[in-house]
């Protein structure tokens, strides 16, 4: 495992398990699948591990999620080290997220970077040194409509500008987790303009 991020960190616990609470959760969700097919269930899993490590997969937790699902180890590696959502180091508390894909670019993303790297004095692939916050660049949230999108852990902003990037990091840095979804006041994914054809926006889908 040569070259793989994290292994040389002092912070590599030498043992991992499920807790009880996570022992239920990971065989409810090995139940769902049929026999022979458990290794369908690394993703959660291993998603499991990470919120249970405080953020991050060990190698003692991706090991340990391989012989549960009875998978070759190098199998659970691929997958931990593929998907951006797995962090094979300590990060931050927060999370931060920048998609720079095209529709993100052409609406401004370039400025909520800067934004984000001077607020925090980070670059992508860095974490702060008090482990309040790490900074990640990712390729499509998935949310392009509403472009630009940091996701911050779980959370999606959307329709950013650099202030409001700067509001919601000075937030974080108080430990007050801000309104996720649209920073424009727009309804989900409505126009920008505001609504032209279903106006009520309870025939719309609207909150």
């Amino acid at each position: 495992m040569s070259g793989v991020p994290g292994l040389d960190d002092p912070r590599q616990p030498k043992t991992f398990s499920f807790d009880d609470k996570n022992t239920s959760k990971a065989q409810a969700i090995i139940a769902k699948y049929p026999e022979g097919r458990q290794a369908s269930a690394v993703l959660p899993l291993l998603d499991l591990a990470q919120r249970q490590n405080g953020g991050w997969l060990p190698a003692a937790a991706i090991e340990y999620v391989a012989e549960m699902l009875r998978m070759p180890s190098i199998r659970v590696w691929e997958v931990a080290s593929f998907y951006t959502m797995f962090y094979l180091r300590p990060t931050g508390r927060y999370r931060v997220h920048v998609c720079t894909t095209t529709p993100c670019w052409l609406r401004g993303s370039d400025e909520i970077t800067s934004t984000c790297e001077r607020v925090l004095g980070l670059k992508f692939g860095q974490t702060s040194e008090d482990g309040q916050f790490s900074l990640h660049e990712v390729e499509c949230a998935g949310a392009c409509v509403n472009a630009p999108v940091v996701q911050i852990n779980d959370d999606y902003y959307e329709d950013l500008t650099p202030e409001t990037m700067e509001r919601i990091l000075d937030s974080l840095k108080r430990d007050e987790v801000p309104k996720a979804g649209s920073q424009s006041g727009r309804t989900h994914s409505a126009p920008a303009g505001g609504l032209t054809t279903l106006r009520d926006q309870g025939a719309a889908g609207g909150a």
